[in-house]
């Protein structure tokens, strides 16, 4: 009997340890940004669904060109939930250059115009930093988790 008991403890523990990751499903299916409204989700309050439209999903400044006249020789467009208010409490964003790192999804980056160098660093065997130069109409991905630019 004491075998039994110790046998049980041990599987019950056993799997009680056992940890279970998943993409939780998310709390609603979208959640246009309202900067006026004061509840706030996981970000900023969400716009009633019933008014939502195709233009919240939509940004046509990528177009315009940048004041390149700068040491780095770059414009940045940044677009965030600012800009395009669809996207609210999805975690995503455009024109961020700073290194920087997603713990839980990837990024693809497209050259719209002139060159951009861009990179990552490798976490394992030997932190590697990988670089390529893009040009135009190039398109370069970022694996989740690593540290890019």
């Amino acid at each position: 009997m004491a075998k039994q008991i110790l046998l049980f403890s041990t599987v019950a523990l056993t799997l009680c340890s056992v940890a279970f990751a998943f993409e939780p499903s998310p709390l609603q299916d979208l959640c246009v940004a309202d900067p006026s409204g004061s509840t706030r989700v996981n970000g900023l309050a969400c716009k009633n669904p019933t008014s939502v439209q195709a233009n919240d999903f939509s940004f046509n400044g990528l177009h315009l060109a940048g004041n390149t006249a700068n040491p780095f020789g770059s414009a940045v467009t940044p677009v965030t939930v600012a800009q395009l208010s669809g996207p609210n409490t999805l975690g995503i964003s455009m024109g961020i250059i700073p290194p920087h790192t997603y713990t839980r999804v990837a990024e693809i980056i497209t050259a719209l115009e002139g060159t951009l160098e861009v990179g990552f660093v490798t976490s394992n065997p030997n932190n590697k930093q990988i670089t390529k130069v893009l040009q135009k109409g190039d398109v370069f991905v970022f694996p989740v988790g690593l540290i890019h630019f």
